[in-house]
């Protein structure tokens, strides 16, 4: 990842870990009421406070934090300094990479399997190969339906009127058109009415297509919010010793 990235990724990372820390006043005993069941936000927020817990307890082992500063303001641009590169070296670990997926759509992802961060992620999944290799498949699956109704005779013709429509002049665009040049073309050639039409299905398909990893997914991230429940069920202090071996 280039140097730039990295930074950026030291941001969120920073923004991730610093959240979450406000707490709220217990409610005003009343009524039992059943419990619903968690949403899908509700686990996200979940997985995303123990990997916060996770990733602060690694590097406080290591006697690191991230900085307050991060959670509002990027670091310069430069060299990072010393102490910066020793927390970006712990947060998302050292090249080579080890993780890598090539997707349908011809991108390849790749990533760590040291650093805080995947070690927080082995902690909740388990097995960080078989999540990194989920996941990836599992966030990408939209850009690979959106990918394949390309081949799509009326999407084809709809694209067509878009570009006419972005670039009236007939030349080649130089550049993104303006949003709002953008959304007006968009309904107007009927791209948006095509998409809306052959995105489910090709959706449904490329799903079909990966359901060995589609499961996969579910399985590990079933993994992760019960250990998620855990932590949550019994908090520790910053300094006290962790019973489970983040290495």
């Amino acid at each position: 990842m280039r140097h730039a990235a990295r930074r950026a990724l030291l941001t969120a990372a920073a923004a991730l870990v610093l959240a979450g820390c406000a707490t709220t006043s217990p409610r005003p005993a009343g009524p039992a009421r059943p419990a619903a069941p968690p949403s899908r936000q509700d686990e996200d927020r979940l997985l995303k406070a123990a990997e916060r817990r996770l990733v602060a307890d690694c590097l406080d082992a290591q006697g690191l934090t991230l900085p307050a500063t991060t959670r509002t303001h990027a670091p310069a641009p430069g060299p990072a300094p010393r102490a910066d590169t020793r927390l970006e070296a712990a947060l998302f670990g050292r090249d080579p990479r080890e993780l890598s997926l090539t997707l349908a759509t011809g991108l390849t992802v790749t990533a760590n399997s040291d650093g805080c961060l995947a070690t927080a992620r082995a902690e909740l999944y388990g097995d960080q190969h078989r999540w990194f290799r989920a996941q990836v498949t599992v966030d990408n699956l939209r850009a690979e339906a959106q990918a394949r109704m390309k081949d799509d005779p009326a999407h084809r013709a709809a694209l067509d009127r878009w570009t006419r429509c972005a670039a009236p002049s007939g030349g080649p665009r130089t550049g993104r058109p303006d949003p709002v040049v953008a959304e007006r073309c968009t309904r107007e050639s009927g791209l948006a009415d095509v998409r809306a039409r052959l995105e489910p299905a090709e959706l449904a398909t490329v799903r079909t297509l990966h359901r060995d990893q589609v499961a996969t997914y579910e399985q590990l991230r079933a993994r992760a919010l019960r250990r998620a429940a855990e932590l949550s069920a019994h908090p520790t202090g910053k300094n006290e010793k962790k019973g489970t071996d983040a290495s």
